[in-house]
């Protein structure tokens, strides 16, 4: 068994966005500052939160996202022949029994996809260069590429741009798979891609939507297993590929339930993933049981504290959580980190940025006790 992630506590990535962040942000979309001013006190700010993290004993460091509205919209836009558009209005529900209504916007594709020009690099460099713990790596956190199909299907592909379906795909896959080829001669070694389409998959009122968009549920899912692969094809042997699976993450509510069973054997063994990032957090991600099919050499990264709710789960709960997956797991195939980001979107969840530290420090603690 290689166990091939910095640490076994981790963090899927984004962070609640500093004050300073959010009012460039705002003067910026207002016209009163240019691009450099807002790209300075974006610098400013992760190089604060690069120090954070290192300081709370993570060895996996992003830049929180915080030069994203949306942890896609700002990526994908990026790319030739994709354009944004309204998204599919759902009622993300909370804790509360509260329903929050809210549309993520959803890409539709106007033309051939390309990679026109780095996305992530310069990003990356930046952050590379704030980074100076030992053992500590810089991690960097993109949409997966199925979130150019999932949310519009077949109606936002045109025909006449792909009248083949598998042309569509071959051409996001090399999109992908330049950027991260400009990534490795960076220097990156740890990419993750975010995915809610395979964890949406699991929820059996988004099995029917996507039926009515003209998907299988189920060889959808070894489509995009062959995506995710293809868009890694140029990642060199030592760069880590994970991936994160969320049910959707907006203003501590989410969108999606049920367990990975759907979803679990295709994704474990037909992706070329070295770790998964599981929603674990409370009864609507399912149980365990579809760890059993996680191969020899992969890893779980169970998400086993909330981001959504700001109380402090306890060091008791979290050791019989995984002492429960490890039931279906090897244990050296397991590592800790919190549900998901803590802002996914640039409105962030409704905790503190206290109980943000406690949670990453919990996560950090329990990793040590339980693994060493």
């Amino acid at each position: 068994m290689t166990f091939k992630l910095p640490s076994r506590a981790d963090h899927v990535g984004s962070f609640l966005r500093p004050l300073s962040v959010i009012e460039a942000r705002d003067a910026y979309a207002a016209g009163d500052i240019d691009a450099a001013a807002l790209r300075k006190a974006e610098d400013a700010g992760i190089a604060d939160l690069v120090k954070w993290q290192e300081d709370l004993g993570l060895k996996a460091i992003t830049d929180g996202e915080y030069r994203r509205k949306f942890f896609h919209t700002d990526f994908l836009l990026q790319l030739s022949g994709v354009e944004e558009t309204g998204g599919i209005q759902k009622a993300f529900k909370n804790d509360k029994g509260v329903d929050v209504q809210f549309a993520p916007p959803k890409m539709i594709i106007t033309g051939e996809v390309a990679h026109v020009k780095p996305i992530q690099r310069a990003d990356y460099e930046y952050l590379a260069s704030q980074v100076s713990a030992p053992g500590a790596w810089a991690k960097v956190a993109i949409p997966s590429p199925t979130m150019l199909h999932f949310r519009a299907g077949r109606a936002g592909i045109p025909a006449d741009a792909y009248p083949e379906m598998q042309d569509f795909y071959d051409d996001v896959a090399k999109a992908y798979a330049e950027e991260i080829a400009d990534l490795a001669d960076a220097g990156c070694r740890y990419v993750q891609f975010d995915d809610t389409n395979l964890a949406y998959l699991c929820d059996t009122g988004h099995r029917e939507d996507a039926k009515n968009r003209g998907m299988d549920p189920d060889s959808i899912t070894h489509d995009y297993a062959k995506l995710i692969n293809a868009s890694f094809a140029s990642a060199p042997a030592d760069m880590v590929r994970t991936m994160h699976l969320c049910r959707g993450n907006f203003r501590s509510s989410w969108a999606a339930e049920g367990g990975y069973d759907p979803v679990a054997e295709v994704m474990f063994n037909e992706c070329d993933i070295d770790a998964f990032f599981l929603e674990y957090d409370d009864a609507r991600s399912g149980d365990f049981s579809p760890l059993r099919f996680l191969p020899k050499g992969k890893t779980v990264v169970l998400g086993l504290v909330s981001t959504k709710l700001g109380e402090k789960e306890s060091k008791d709960d979290i050791k019989r959580r995984i002492d429960e997956a490890a039931q279906y797991a090897d244990l050296d195939q397991l590592a800790l980190s919190p549900q998901c980001g803590f802002a996914s979107t640039v409105h962030g969840n409704d905790i503190t940025t206290e109980q943000q530290a406690e949670k990453i420090r919990l996560c950090v603690e329990v990793a040590d006790e339980v693994w060493g």
